[in-house]
């Protein structure tokens, strides 16, 4: 496994010297996903959802890659966006730490940057009885999740974490 400072794609992120996990990122499509992906959820139709990310608008942003759909989605301006090219987050040193309110602690592994520089991480929180992961955008204080082709916002998340 390839360390997380070393990782493919965004690699601004050194997580704190307590955290010993390794990460990699693993460009995929179509629904594809690697043996060893970090699963995030599940969908209503009972399939997993994975940890992603996509490249949109100008932004690297959080994705739920969906198997059973063919692709990963996005939250963005309000709407889920299907992405068919993304990136598949690959380890087995993750878990998951509650936050709210656009918090993330040091530990918080940094998916991908809007335009700007912003961070951006994943999170997830259930939505219509589905676990669901999105994107948590500090400086607008939440959780958006793409779901039924909309974004919806949460003030209270998990948050995915190296450990």
């Amino acid at each position: 496994m390839i360390p997380a400072t070393a990782a493919h794609g965004y690699s601004g992120w050194i997580p704190p010297s307590h955290c010993v996990g390794t990460l990699r990122w693993v460009p995929c499509r179509g629904g594809q996903v690697p043996p060893d992906a970090v699963q995030a959820g599940m969908d209503q139709d009972g399939g997993h959802i994975y940890v992603g990310r996509a490249n949109h608008e100008g932004d690297l942003l959080p994705a739920k890659v969906t198997p059973r759909h063919g692709c990963a989605f996005v939250p963005y301006n309000g709407v889920e966006v299907a992405k068919m090219e993304y990136e598949v987050l690959c380890s087995n040193h993750i878990a998951w730490k509650f936050c709210r309110y656009g918090e993330y602690p040091p530990e918080a592994i940094r998916i991908g940057n809007t335009k700007e520089g912003e961070p951006l991480f994943l999170g997830r929180t259930m939505i219509d009885g589905t676990m669901t992961p999105g994107k948590v955008h500090p400086s607008h204080r939440c959780l958006y999740v793409p779901y039924a082709g909309r974004e919806h916002s949460f003030h209270e998340y998990e948050i995915l974490i190296l450990n």
